[in-house]
């Protein structure tokens, strides 16, 4: 298994990052490495979103699972490789939340392609993540 986490803390409301996750849609308008994206149902469990990244071909995801106002995961088929993104918010009292990308990929292989697409994958997650919580903030 090739893992990478990164994390943010912030003062914005869990509610207003809540509201941004689940608007899949406009996803775009927080993450500069997405073009456009679109989800065939409501936000829960099971429902599969279409991301397509700037001038590349639409990734599918699915989402795996969903605790309400807490976190998600979503998951990518490539081959035998599983990228399971979680996406979650740990609240730490005083207003304080600390918000966590972190991608697990597994599979026959998995150290090695994870060495080698998994950085290219997270690197954007710094300037995304700050994106995301400051766009939350407002």
């Amino acid at each position: 298994m090739w893992d990478y986490e990164h994390a943010v803390e912030t003062g914005a409301a869990p509610e207003a990052i809540w509201r941004l996750w689940t608007d899949v849609e406009n996803w775009g308008a927080w993450n500069a490495e997405i073009e456009k994206t679109e989800i065939d149902g409501p936000f829960a469990t099971g429902a599969r979103i279409t991301m397509t990244p700037p001038g590349e071909e639409p990734i599918a995801l699915r989402i795996a699972e969903v605790t309400e106002g807490e976190l998600f995961v979503d998951e990518a088929r490539f081959g035998d490789l599983l990228l399971r993104t979680v996406h979650r918010m740990d609240r730490l009292g005083e207003g304080r939340v600390r918000v966590v990308y972190r991608m697990e990929i597994t599979g026959p292989g998995a150290d090695e392609a994870g060495a080698r697409i998994g950085p290219g994958i997270t690197a954007d997650w710094p300037a995304t993540m700050a994106a995301l919580v400051a766009r939350a903030a407002r």
